[in-house]
């Protein structure tokens, strides 16, 4: 059972809607990344994943209950934390913060310094207990928020922006933190980031928004570009590795690329069709990976992609290793982020 569900929730400011999701759900041991622009929506989800607002319209439930009430919130966020972007922490030690939710549920003495000394261990902050807030680095203070909300031991603990403000070794640190916490206490863990490699580099289930709505996007066929300046209209021609993608977007300036298989069309020799994007190549690989009975087919057409086609195209297309093809795409298809 997920631990909580968004059903048909609408969140607007003021009369602008934010955010319009048919469903969201996270679960015990998930390791979720929400990727997208700043103002997609992001922190929003966040929130109302915190329960620390109320939509506009729709039902929050929490181990499938509808969360309705003062009480039933502040129950259900005994549950699930949120360490904001820029988190807060109070006077005091890394000691006296990672024993401050503790402390607010009763716990005393030496259980009380046994659950910071283990939380501390397994986050990797034993060597900062006895520093204060200003003796700490950016990467260190995300590190103490995330150990200070892990230890109450919440079923699912939000994370907005957790290396934005931390350097390559930091955002390392906190990720093998995470991947520990979610290991160890099968805590459910959603970051949003907009930092779309760590994303695809650290979660199992990447959920972009565009908008204020879920966007389909996938790990594969993931690019680093400089988005040109377009010639005439609002399609622009990219270099990717030396290929040139057909791309539709607004934007200029660097931007990662991504392409989702099931929006690749394989064929053994060109098509006619509106697609801007048709590039030759050999298939490297075919993985049956899919449980829906998809297979992965990845060709190097100068640059590694990956298409979704199903077992029926793997044989009429006799796909293999070697296969000459051709993979086609609309330029609408690149999401840009």
């Amino acid at each position: 059972m997920a631990v909580i569900e968004l059903r048909d929730v609408r969140h607007d400011y003021g009369d602008r809607t934010v955010l319009e999701l048919p469903s969201f759900t996270l679960a015990a041991g998930d390791r979720v990344a929400i990727v997208g622009h700043n103002g997609s929506g992001k922190s929003t989800l966040l929130r109302l994943l915190a329960l620390l607002e109320t939509p506009a319209t729709g039902v929050v439930l929490v181990r499938g209950r509808p969360v309705t009430g003062s009480r039933a919130r502040r129950a259900a966020r005994r549950r699930i934390t949120l360490v904001e972007q820029r988190p807060v922490l109070f006077r005091g030690t890394v000691r006296d913060n990672l024993a401050y939710g503790l402390r607010a549920r009763g716990v005393r003495g030496l259980a009380l310094d046994r659950a910071v000394v283990a939380t501390a261990e397994r986050i990797g902050v034993t060597t900062l207990l006895m520093r204060r807030r200003s003796e700490l680095s950016d990467g260190e203070i995300q590190r103490v928020a995330v150990a200070r909300a892990l230890a109450t031991e919440p079923e699912l603990l939000l994370l907005d922006e957790p290396a934005s403000s931390a350097d390559r070794a930091a955002v390392t640190a906190l990720h093998a933190a995470l991947e520990s916490a979610r290991r160890d206490w099968q805590v459910g863990i959603c970051l949003a980031s907009h930092q779309l490699e760590d994303a695809y580099r650290w979660a199992d289930d990447i959920r972009a928004l565009a908008d204020g709505r879920l966007s389909p996007v996938t790990p594969e066929n993931l690019f680093r570009a400089t988005l040109p300046a377009a010639a005439s209209g609002n399609v622009r021609q990219v270099d990717v590795g030396g290929v040139t993608l057909a791309v539709m977007t607004d934007r200029t300036g660097p931007a990662i690329l991504a392409v989702p298989p099931t929006d690749i069309l394989v064929s053994t020799a060109p098509i006619a069709s509106s697609a801007r994007n048709a590039l030759a190549g050999r298939v490297t690989r075919v993985a049956r990976v899919r449980p829906d009975g998809g297979v992965h087919v990845t060709a190097d057409v100068g640059v590694e992609l990956t298409a979704v086609v199903t077992e029926d195209a793997v044989r009429e297309l006799a796909l293999a290793p070697g296969r000459t093809v051709v993979l086609s795409f609309k330029a609408s298809a690149v999401r840009v982020f």
